[in-house]
């Protein structure tokens, strides 16, 4: 008996000042951030939003950054340009592609799928990101795509 209780007293000592330091630990402070550099302002939702390490973007289309106007020249111009986007996103952030470790895709048009990829894999050099993908009807500004990431920091092995 005396063992059991040696041993539970030994584990409550090395668990109390575990636990003493992981509640005395503050939240990471939630971030709402609004670059300037991709979404004209005075939209009703921020460009991204941190969260300790990381870093939620909202989806983005292909437009020509500052402006409400779609790219021309269609579906690959415009995953090129919402590519270009999150890029410039992440980076007015201090992140970078390579710490993108999810996506979600959303096409107009699921039977150009192929299409969309050959742009998208251009972006990744062979560690690509999870990634789900589904067809959307009626995408903003009638885009073809739409791309929303999540990135954390130090992922890309910096």
């Amino acid at each position: 008996m005396r063992t059991a209780t040696r041993l539970r007293a030994l584990l409550l000592a090395c668990a109390l000042p575990a636990a003493a330091a992981t509640a005395a630990q503050a939240p990471a402070p939630v971030e709402f951030l609004d670059s300037g550099k991709v979404v004209p302002t005075g939209l009703p939702f921020s460009e991204a939003v941190r969260a300790g390490d990381t870093l939620y973007l909202s989806g983005q289309i292909g437009i020509e950054p500052g402006t409400m106007k779609l790219v021309d020249g269609g579906l690959g111009a415009q995953t090129r340009q919402a590519m270009d986007n999150i890029r410039t996103t992440l980076e007015a952030h201090g992140f970078t592609l390579r710490d993108v470790v999810k996506c979600t895709v959303m096409l107009a048009d699921m039977a150009r799928w192929n299409e969309f990829n050959e742009v998208y894999r251009g972006y990744f050099s062979g560690r690509y990101p999870a990634r789900s993908a589904l067809g959307a009807n009626g995408l903003a500004l009638g885009a073809q795509v739409e791309i929303e990431c999540i990135a954390v920091a130090g992922a890309g092995g910096r």
